[in-house]
């Protein structure tokens, strides 16, 4: 198994990370321990959640996934494992989160408060990877970063990240951590796939000029890339599905950014091109998530043990030029298909 670090940290974890989101609604706690066994038994050794999951998020389920992982966590060595979790974002932007009643912010206070309920949830003393899930635009960085930095000399955290945020804020935050002293995020958790390119516009230059990992999540978009919507009917427990049968508009908006007519073109085009190379899409939109430079570890999830099959064989399978100037093309004629 190949290993990378994540940015200029100790962390050492395998390509393929995997993500948590499914357990607890999408997967119960049985085929979750069987999902997390079998990518451990592959020698996956990086596992990252959050304090809202499962999702979509509710008041009902949240800390679920973590109480979950948590009981797995029990049966490995903690030490052969990379945990990564999240302190949920600012409730002042365009999700107020169903946890502390809807009053998050990244704050000292909500900070402390997450992370020891996280830790108690997860049954571990540390977590190695500490993530701001989205940005607080209303709490300065310099507060952020102090309270974090503090926890990490507290031996609580090993190293920090920050999650959905722009080329701006995670500069900021880097610069603030290097004139303050203080630790600085080590990666980037974003959306990053063939159907959504964003992050190699400006963000990966700050990445590879600072050293800084992007850690993708949704590399099959949200699983529009295993082709399984470009039929005549959705699956009816696919996903977006039932994003789009919600009675929550900014649920059928994530749905409908995912799943339109230029999506499903793109994926008519990636879907031939597989076929040509003799290769799973799944495979091949996970071999490509894990392709750049500035990649530490590609975030893959599922609801079945049985689905990890196609994506850990993009562990193996590798684009050499050719194949990449093919894809790069579907995307040079169909240009940011979710906008």
């Amino acid at each position: 198994m190949e290993y990378r670090y994540i940015g200029k940290s100790g962390l050492r974890v395998t390509p393929i990370c995997l993500g948590t989101m499914t357990f607890g609604t999408s997967a119960d706690k049985k085929e979750s321990f069987k999902i997390m066994d079998k990518a451990y038994d592959m020698g996956i050794n990086f596992f990252d959640t959050a304090e809202l999951y499962p999702v979509p998020p509710s008041k009902e389920y949240a800390g679920l996934t973590e109480e979950i992982v948590g009981e797995w966590l029990q049966t490995k060595p903690r030490d052969s494992i990379i945990i990564a979790s999240k302190v949920a974002g600012a409730a002042n932007g365009w999700f107020v989160p169903p946890i502390r009643h809807g009053l998050t912010a990244v704050d000292r206070f909500h900070i402390t408060k997450a992370l020891e309920d996280t830790l108690k949830r997860l049954k571990t003393d540390y977590i190695d990877l500490y993530q701001v899930h989205w940005p607080d635009m209303t709490v300065p960085i310099e507060e952020s970063l102090y309270v974090l930095d503090e926890l990490v000399k507290q031996g609580k955290i090993r190293y920090t990240g920050t999650s959905n945020d722009s080329a701006y804020g995670l500069t900021k935050a880097n610069e603030t951590s290097k004139f303050k002293n203080l630790t600085r995020f080590q990666s980037i958790q974003n959306n990053f796939s063939m159907l959504n390119r964003r992050f190699l516009d400006e963000i990966a230059v700050v990445c590879k000029k600072e050293d800084i990992s992007l850690l993708p999540y949704s590399p099959l978009a949200g699983g529009v890339l295993t082709g399984k919507y470009n039929q005549k009917i959705y699956p009816p427990d696919a996903r977006f599905t039932k994003y789009l049968n919600s009675p929550n508009p900014r649920i059928q908006a994530q749905a409908q950014r995912f799943l339109n007519k230029r999506t499903l073109s793109s994926v008519e085009k990636y879907i031939k091109i597989a076929k040509e190379h003799d290769v799973n899409l799944t495979t091949l939109a996970t071999a490509w998530s894990m392709h750049f430079d500035f990649i530490a570890s590609t975030i893959i999830g599922a609801s079945s043990a049985k689905q990890l099959d196609d994506t850990f064989a993009g562990l193996d399978f590798k684009i050499d030029n050719e194949l990449m100037k093919k894809l790069d093309a579907v995307h040079e004629d169909i240009l940011y298909p979710m906008g």
